[in-house]
């Protein structure tokens, strides 16, 4: 028979305290190469690379911050399904925003225009726009067109899209649009209110709204990559969005009543980078300050414009003005479960999304180019679970912090 030495017993209890005490660090995330979540790669990589994965989308670009930094900037994937195209970088792949021109172009002109008192939100669209007056959608207020209110349809359907020959036809179509349900009593997320509000910010300004947005909103802000109508110098560090003939096809709207308005409109056209995306969130955060301090647009009128101002219940998205607010509606949000009752923020059809949390002063950024040929069943699908990991990701590290 054989004994274990009194020295041993004293090692063999020092070995069990010392895989007591690792485990017990390891449990609560503390333990050696385990730790609380970052704003780093092994926390957001598994994610964005998920979706590159699954086939929702070839490429995309991811910038996390806060008001005055930037937690976290990568580019993941490639502009197309090939190895060999560019890589996505977030300062310099300019993605085509689709639906973020509404928040990042047509709103911001609102609230410089409401702030000049040029533009006033309770006000009469036929008041701005005179070629309505007399019609069924003369009454309806500047204010509903921005929180998706109006009552008027989505858009114009397809077929009756592609047969109107020119710009001036489509807009003569939108103009004689009327409300389907009495104006202010549900959310109709709809692209005519955009159109119809780019085209009130050209009267009230004078000028184009891709002019008033570039000089007013763009250049204060240093947004040097964000625009409408790209050069074609420009394509080779476009995400495309579509396929003709075989040919990938980049710097092109896809959108197509923006298409047929000439590349400009207050629901689409807007290119972007991730990291111009990411100045414009810093920009709201700050409430509506310059990058220098100085103000563009008034706190209150930032304020007003984030705050939660429709929300009929029952399972609807609610609105703030431009901006979508929580909750969204969605079974699975692209917000995630974690930003706070104060967020908002707007996503786009070729897969692109913003989300602010004001309280948290954070922000987050995810541009990809989803309409892209995707190989996956239902990329929609997957890029909103990835859009709501990456939101609840970004939220608990915050909070961990």
């Amino acid at each position: 028979m054989s004994f274990v030495q009194p020295a041993d017993s004293g090692h063999l209890v020092l070995t069990i305290l010392l895989l007591l005490q690792t485990g017990s660090a390891a449990a609560s995330g503390h333990g050696p190469g385990v730790g609380p979540p970052r704003f780093d790669s092994e926390t957001f990589d598994p994610i964005v690379e998920g979706g590159v994965r699954r086939g929702a989308y070839p490429g995309a670009a991811l910038v996390i911050g806060r008001r005055d930094t930037i937690l976290f900037a990568k580019g993941y994937g490639h502009l197309t399904w090939s190895a060999g195209s560019p890589a996505v970088d977030p300062e310099s792949t300019l993605y085509d925003l689709a639906s973020l021109t509404k928040v990042i172009a047509t709103t911001p002109s609102l609230m410089i225009l409401v702030d000049r008192g040029r533009v006033t939100l309770d006000a009469p669209i036929a008041t701005y726009l005179p070629d309505l007056a007399g019609t069924g959608t003369a009454g309806v207020t500047v204010q509903q067109l921005l929180t998706h209110t109006s009552g008027l349809r989505a858009d114009i359907p397809d077929p009756e899209l592609k047969a109107l020959p020119d710009s001036a036809a489509l807009m003569r179509r939108v103009l004689a649009e009327t409300p389907r349900v009495p104006p202010g009593t549900r959310v109709i997320y709809s692209d005519l209110n955009a159109i119809l509000l780019g085209e009130a910010v050209r009267h009230a300004a004078g000028e184009p709204l891709d002019a008033f947005a570039a000089r007013e909103v763009f250049t204060p802000l240093g947004l040097q990559q964000t625009m409408f109508r790209p050069a074609a110098r420009l394509k080779g560090r476009i995400a495309p969005t579509g396929v003709w003939r075989g040919h990938p096809v980049a710097g092109v709207v896809n959108d197509g009543s923006a298409f047929k308005l000439r590349g400009v409109s207050g629901n689409a056209g807007l290119f972007s980078t991730a990291r111009d995306v990411a100045r414009f969130a810093q920009f709201m955060l700050r409430g509506g300050a310059r990058p220098d301090g100085r103000a563009l647009v008034r706190p209150e009128t930032v304020r007003r414009f984030t705050t939660k101002a429709a929300d009929f219940g029952h399972g609807t998205e609610a609105r703030a003005l431009g901006w979508q607010a929580l909750p969204t509606g969605e079974t699975v949000s692209s917000a995630g479960t974690r930003f706070g009752p104060k967020s908002y923020g707007h996503t786009g059809w070729t897969g692109t999304s913003l989300w602010i949390d004001p309280d948290r002063d954070l922000f987050v950024v995810l541009l990809t180019n989803r309409a892209f040929v995707p190989r996956a069943r239902r990329p929609f699908t997957i890029l909103k679970e990835v859009r709501g990991r990456l939101a609840d990701g970004a939220a608990q590290v915050s909070d961990a912090r």
